[in-house]
């Protein structure tokens, strides 16, 4: 049985993912999400709000059990987000913590448990944390956006290295999914063009049509993952995968 781990499971990108996963015969995920939307006999709901890092750390033995009958294993940090849109010095402080939690120390103690609790098995285990192209470039308002993303990418590539001089076999990518037709976009244009100054653009993907479909964007990340996400650059873009 090939287990997939996928937060954020509910809806979105990560719902889109998990389904699109099911359709593989030898396929089980367990959703990690506040909310249960999924319904298949290879799927099971792990309740959890990861912006909630006491909470997190109390659950981590539920989303790792023993999987003597994994065949393969792949955690999906995929749930993230966006936070209040806003200039620096007209934020919050707990906005930063919030933030921070949801797209970086969330998925980080969810990739070391992940790492400590199946790397003895044997068999082929996956990282994919989805990032963001924001995490390339600095965008007005989103401060704790693109420094939380910027970080994963990092994280990744350190994780990464750590397998490659262990020879384990190990794969850890952070993947930017592109502009997805997702609830993150209706927030972002719903934006005031004093604390986001690119809001035309993104209201304008919009009209257009710009937008990437959820479900077209999770099979063909589900397809590069099943070819072993072929290549050695662990920070990719979506336009980057073969196929």
């Amino acid at each position: 049985m090939h287990y997939y781990i996928i937060t954020g499971a509910s809806r979105g990108l990560g719902k889109a993912l998990a389904e699109e996963v099911l359709k593989q015969p030898d396929a089980h995920v367990l959703g990690v999400s506040r909310h249960a939307t999924i319904e298949h006999p290879r799927y099971q709901h792990q309740p959890l709000d990861l912006s909630d890092i006491v909470a997190v750390e109390n659950n981590l033995h539920k989303v790792f059990p023993a999987r003597p009958d994994a065949s393969a294993l792949t955690l999906i940090n995929n749930a993230a987000v966006l936070g209040d849109i806003g200039y620096l010095g007209g934020q919050p402080n707990e906005h930063f913590g919030f933030v921070f939690d949801v797209n970086l120390v969330a998925p980080a103690m969810l990739m070391n448990t992940f790492l400590s609790a199946y790397g003895g098995l044997g068999v082929p285990l996956t990282v994919l944390n989805i990032s963001s192209g924001a995490a390339q470039r600095p965008v007005d308002g989103w401060g704790a956006y693109c420094a939380s993303k910027a970080a994963l990418d990092m994280l990744s590539q350190v994780a990464q290295k750590e397998q490659e001089l262990r020879s384990s076999g190990v794969r850890i990518r952070s993947l930017a999914p592109g502009i997805v037709d997702t609830d993150m976009q209706e927030q972002i244009r719903g934006a005031e063009t004093g604390q986001f100054s690119e809001v035309q653009r993104f209201v304008a993907h919009h009209a257009e049509g710009r937008l990437a479909n959820p479900e077209q964007a999770a099979g063909r990340i589900a397809a590069w993952l099943a070819q072993g996400c072929p290549g050695p650059e662990v920070v990719l873009r979506i336009d980057e995968l073969p196929g």
